[in-house]
């Protein structure tokens, strides 16, 4: 027996309603404790309400190097991103185009592999070579992160295209060069850029490479959080503070994938 249709939309939104609050209430929690002093963080029961400060926020934007901290992270981010973009793209494209099955799934084994596996290595090269502490260090073990998910998730993009455009195109004289910058790339526009902003929140996030290959001078933001509390005596306040700053970014950036991504969809429903 089944349900009437106004019941079942109801039980749809009260089911999504309750999930939403229940993965939302720790950002929240999140967020408004960032405006709680001390004495009011730490209070039991819970008080809900409270006079907001914006006294952590000052603490954590004017001391401990906070915007230098995020500098960092923009940099390692960005650089770790368009290397892997740079050498993704046309890694996906061939991998989609020649069926490389085997070379996919071991890329995809790189992904899961625990970071750990490929630290200490790292470490050892970079130590012995003089980087430990520089961007280029950071930016290469954070690749180890990005590469692989920027190929694995454009593979299936480059998949998706039409092979007869394709053809088209080297029947109209393109080389197979020329068919992947004028007509795959173009295609794989709206992926492209949703692969690149996920690609920045793996490096924006990542915490192990940072803690160990960077130093004072390249450490990232996840870093920075650590070093707020060891300074700060655990000032509750300033440490929701600082991360909802960190947290923030990375929200905007999920929200653009999610648009890119329903945009290309929409075109390629449209254009077939």
């Amino acid at each position: 027996m089944s349900l009437p249709r106004g019941l079942r939309r109801v039980a749809f939104y009260s089911l999504l309603g309750a999930t939403l609050i229940f993965l939302s209430f720790p950002l929240l929690w999140m967020a408004m404790g960032s405006f709680r002093t001390q004495v009011d963080f730490m209070a039991y029961p819970p008080r809900w309400l409270f006079r907001p400060t914006l006294a952590n926020y000052a603490k954590v934007l004017i001391s401990g190097d906070f915007l230098k901290f995020t500098w960092n992270s923009l940099v390692i981010a960005a650089g770790s991103t368009a290397l892997s973009l740079l050498l993704g793209v046309p890694a996906a494209y061939g991998i989609a185009r020649y069926h490389q099955t085997r070379l996919g799934m071991a890329l995809l084994a790189a992904r899961m592999a625990p970071g750990i596996a490929f630290l200490i290595p790292w470490f050892i090269l970079f130590s012995k070579l003089r980087m430990v502490d520089t961007y280029p260090a950071v930016i290469l073990t954070h690749m180890v992160v990005v590469l692989p998910l920027v190929i694995w998730v454009l593979v299936g993009f480059f998949e998706d295209m039409p092979h007869e455009l394709e053809e088209a195109g080297l029947i109209d004289g393109c080389s197979i060069l020329g068919v992947f910058r004028r007509i795959a790339l173009p295609l794989a526009g709206p992926g492209i850029v949703a692969t690149a902003i996920l690609g920045v929140i793996a490096s924006w996030n990542n915490f192990i490479f940072s803690l160990v290959i960077a130093g004072n001078s390249t450490r990232t933001l996840p870093v920075a959080i650590f070093n707020f509390v060891s300074y700060d005596s655990f000032n509750w306040g300033g440490l929701t503070a600082a991360s909802t700053l960190i947290t923030l970014p990375v929200l905007v950036m999920a929200f653009l994938v999610q648009k890119h991504i329903v945009r290309g969809l929409t075109v390629g429903a449209l254009k077939g």
